[in-house]
């Protein structure tokens, strides 16, 4: 019996214990806890955008951006490149398995479809995109988390992160900096 008693414990401390059970709970933790409501920062530069970029529907909503961006407003920074990652760590996405894109307006971070509401209402022509913020945000974000979810599934993904063209490369920040304040 005692035998029996002492495997329990084990079997229960490894469980306990285990740091893949652990991280896992941790995740769901977190994903259920973070309402991604808009938060102000400060010290990163304005009409920066955080993106997967080994997602190509990520990579294709960037073409998108800076083919309507004539006045350069935007900047990316992909999540993959040193810089992406130490921003997504200090807003709080994990950069392993990112579950929403960062755009800072303002001296204001807006996640997910808020993010995306930002950037598409300050491009020439889609200024109507704020409208879409009277839809519900917890309606919103669970239409992106729809797609976020799905998104290598359905519209791919590459092994290798986003490279511009030289001619749009320098409005993206990469290795080698790293975000301040």
């Amino acid at each position: 019996m005692e035998n029996t008693l002492a495997a329990m414990r084990v079997g229960l401390r490894g469980l306990v214990h285990n740091p893949l059970a652990q991280g896992a709970a941790a995740i769901r933790h977190r994903r259920t806890q973070r309402n991604w409501k808009p938060q102000r920062v400060d010290g990163i530069v304005d009409g920066l955008i955080l993106f997967d970029g080994v997602c190509l529907l990520c990579s294709r909503s960037v073409r998108f951006v800076l083919e309507r961006d004539p006045a350069a407003r935007f900047r990316f920074a992909p999540i993959e490149s040193a810089y992406g990652t130490a921003l997504a760590t200090r807003l709080g996405i994990t950069a392993g398995t990112p579950e929403t894109n960062a755009a800072i307006i303002g001296g204001w971070a807006y996640f997910k479809s808020d993010a995306a509401i930002q950037v598409l209402a300050r491009l020439p022509r889609w200024s109507w995109a704020r409208w879409l913020r009277v839809v519900p945000r917890p309606l919103r974000n669970w239409l992106y988390d729809l797609t976020a979810r799905n998104r290598y599934r359905v519209f791919g993904r590459t092994e290798q992160c986003f490279v511009p063209t030289p001619d749009v490369a320098a409005r993206f920040v990469g290795d080698g900096i790293a975000p301040t304040g």
